[in-house]
C-alpha cells in the first residue's frame, strides 16, 4: 500500500520540526504531545488539498493565510459524534454505575461529572438525558453538574448553543427527540432548557489546563487515544485524582489504562471500558 504522505510530498524531518512549532504558535496545539503518524496523517489532509509539496511549502502558506490556520485547526481537532455514540455504553452506565451511586450517594444530593474531550456537546447532554431518564421526578431532589471540557474554541460555542442537526440524533429515538428536544426553524433540533442547565461547558486543556477534582464520573472517550503513552499515563492519574473514591472512569472502547492507573483503578464493566477508583484503606 502506497504511503499517501510521502508520495505526495518531500518529507523532512527538520521541516516537520518547524512546522510543529508554527503550529504551537500559531494555533496553540503543542503537537509534541500526540502521536506522530497521527499527526502526519492529519497534517497529510492539508497539505494535499493545498497542494504543498513539503512540510517548508505548507508552512509559508500557514504562515500568512489565517483562512488556512482555521482549516488546520478543524482538520487537528476533528470531532466526529453523536448523541448516545455507543449507546451499549451508556446503558451499562444507566443499569450498573447510576444504581451504585445513587445508593453510595444517601442522603448528600450532589452528583458531578466531567465530560472530558466533549468536543460539539453530544457526549454531556447524552449524560443529562440519561440522568433525567434514571431519576426521573427525584431528580430535582438532586444538585447535578455536568462540566464539559474541550480545548477547541469553535466546538465549545456549538456546546454553548446545545443545538444539534438531525444526523446527530439518529441514535436516540424519536421519543427522545420529543421529550429532549425543541425543532428549530432550520429542522435543527435544540436541548430544553430543564436538560441544558446542567450542562456548564468551558475550555480546558487537559495537558497544561488546571486540575480539577470531586467528580463521581469521568467520560473521557476516544481523545487519549491519539497522545503518546507517557502523556496518557499522566492523564488518567490526573483523572484518578479528580474522582471521589468509589467514582467510576469511563474510556473508548479501543482505549485501555496504563502506567500507575491500571493498579489503582478496579474493573466496573471491562467491555463497555468503565473502571470504578479504588477507594483508600
Amino acid at each position: 500500500m502506497m504511503n499517501l504522505l510521502t508520495d505526495i510530498i518531500h518529507e523532512d524531518e527538520k521541516e516537520f520540526s518547524e512546522l510543529k512549532s508554527i503550529i504551537k504558535r500559531k494555533i496553540g496545539f503543542n503537537c509534541e504531545d500526540y502521536k506522530q503518524p497521527h499527526l502526519k496523517r492529519r497534517l497529510a489532509v492539508r497539505l494535499r488539498a493545498t497542494e504543498s509539496k513539503s512540510y517548508r511549502d505548507y508552512a509559508q502558506m500557514l504562515s500568512k493565510s489565517e483562512d488556512e490556520v482555521n482549516k488546520l485547526k478543524e482538520t487537528l481537532t476533528v470531532n466526529v459524534t453523536e448523541l448516545f455514540r455507543n449507546p451499549e455504553t451508556f446503558d451499562s452506565v444507566r443499569n450498573n454505575v447510576l444504581p451504585e451511586l445513587i445508593k453510595q450517594k444517601g442522603i448528600n444530593k450532589v452528583i458531578k461529572v466531567w465530560s472530558a474531550g466533549c468536543s460539539n456537546g453530544e457526549e454531556p447532554y447524552s449524560i443529562a438525558i440519561m440522568l433525567n431518564e434514571f431519576l426521573g421526578h427525584s431528580i430535582k431532589r438532586y444538585n447535578i453538574s455536568i462540566q464539559a471540557t474541550d480545548i477547541d474554541d469553535d466546538s465549545i460555542a456549538k456546546a454553548e448553543t446545545a443545538i444539534f442537526q438531525p444526523k446527530q440524533l439518529e441514535k436516540i429515538g424519536q421519543e427522545r427527540i420529543n421529550r429532549f428536544f425543541i425543532k428549530k426553524d432550520n429542522n435543527n433540533y435544540q436541548v430544553i432548557d430543564e436538560v441544558k442547565k446542567l450542562v456548564k461547558v468551558k475550555r480546558h486543556d487537559l495537558i497544561s489546563g488546571p486540575k480539577f477534582s470531586g467528580f463521581d464520573i469521568i467520560f473521557c472517550r476516544n481523545v487519549t487515544i491519539y497522545f503518546e503513552q507517557s502523556l496518557q499515563e499522566i492523564l488518567y492519574m490526573n483523572f484518578y485524582n479528580a474522582l471521589n473514591d468509589g467514582g467510576y472512569f469511563v474510556m473508548g472502547k479501543t482505549e485501555t489504562l496504563v502506567g500507575p492507573s491500571t493498579q489503582l483503578f478496579k474493573r466496573f464493566d471491562l467491555k463497555e471500558r468503565i473502571f470504578q477508583k479504588r477507594e483508600k484503606i
